[in-house]
C-alpha cells in the first residue's frame, strides 16, 4: 500500500472521532471495573450475588443445581463466542465488496466520501474488535469450565468448615473473573455498533459513540434491572 493512501488519508476530524471512540471505551471500562462507583453498577451488584451463591453451596448437600447454573453460564458464553466468529467473517467480507459499499455509504445522509484504502483500514478495525470479543468470550468459557471443576472440589458440608468456606470462595472468585471477561466481550459488541458510525462519517461516529455510552451507563446505573436488585437487596 502506498504510504499516501494509509492513515495520512484520514482527516483530523476522523482521527479525533477515533480517539474519542477509544477513550470512551477505555474510560467506561476503567470506571466500571476499577473505580469505587463501579461497585454500585449492575455488574458490581451481581458479583456480590456470585459470592452469595457460594454461601449457598456450603449448606447444600446436593450441588446439582450449582453445576446446572454454571453450565447455563457456559452455554451463553459459547453462543456469544460463536456469534463473534460469525461477525468477524461478515466484517472480512466487507473488504471484498468495497466498491459497492463505498458508493452506498457516500449517498447516505452525513456520508463522507472515502478512498478504498481508508475503507479497508476501517474494516480492519472492525475485524479487530470482533477478534478481541471472541478471545474474551472464549477465555470466559474456559474460566466457567474451571469454575465447574472448583464447584466439584467443594468438600461435603460435613467436612472441615474452614476448608469448605475457602473452596466455595475460590469457586466464587473464579466465577467473578469469568463474568468479568464475558462482560468485556459484550462491551466490545456494543462498541462495535458505535464503530459502525465511522463508515458513514466521523461526525456520525461521535454521535454513535455518545449514544452507546449513554445506553451502557443507563443499563448499569439507572436500569429497571438494577432497581429490581436494589429494591430487594439485603440491608
Amino acid at each position: 500500500m502506498h504510504p499516501d493512501l494509509g492513515f495520512s488519508s484520514f482527516s483530523l476530524l476522523d482521527l479525533a472521532a477515533l480517539l474519542c471512540f477509544l477513550s470512551a471505551w477505555w474510560g467506561y471500562s476503567y470506571a466500571v471495573e476499577h473505580l469505587s462507583g463501579g461497585k454500585r453498577s449492575l455488574n458490581g451488584m451481581m458479583n456480590r450475588y456470585r459470592h452469595a451463591w457460594a454461601d449457598q453451596q456450603i449448606v447444600r448437600e446436593n450441588r446439582v443445581v450449582d453445576t446446572t447454573i454454571n453450565a447455563s453460564l457456559q452455554n451463553g458464553t459459547a453462543f456469544f463466542a460463536s456469534t463473534a466468529l460469525i461477525a468477524l467473517g461478515s466484517a472480512l467480507t466487507l473488504s471484498r465488496s468495497a466498491d459497492d459499499a463505498l458508493t452506498l455509504f457516500s449517498t447516505l445522509p452525513f456520508g463522507a466520501p472515502m478512498t478504498r484504502a481508508v475503507w479497508e483500514i476501517k474494516v480492519a478495525g472492525l475485524a479487530l474488535i470482533f477478534v478481541y470479543a471472541f478471545f474474551k468470550f472464549a477465555w470466559a468459557y474456559r474460566l466457567f469450565n474451571y469454575g465447574a471443576i472448583l464447584i466439584g472440589a467443594v468438600p461435603p458440608r460435613e467436612g472441615d468448615p474452614v476448608r469448605i468456606e475457602r473452596a466455595a470462595r475460590r469457586a466464587a472468585a473464579m466465577n467473578v473473573v469469568a463474568g468479568g471477561h464475558f462482560n468485556r466481550g459484550q462491551r466490545a459488541f456494543f462498541f462495535a455498533l458505535a464503530y459502525l458510525g465511522w463508515f458513514v462519517s466521523a461526525t456520525v461516529l461521535f454521535a454513535t459513540t455518545a449514544m452507546v455510552l449513554t445506553v451502557m451507563w443507563q443499563r448499569q446505573f439507572a436500569s429497571d434491572a438494577r432497581r429490581a436488585l436494589q429494591d430487594y437487596d439485603d440491608p
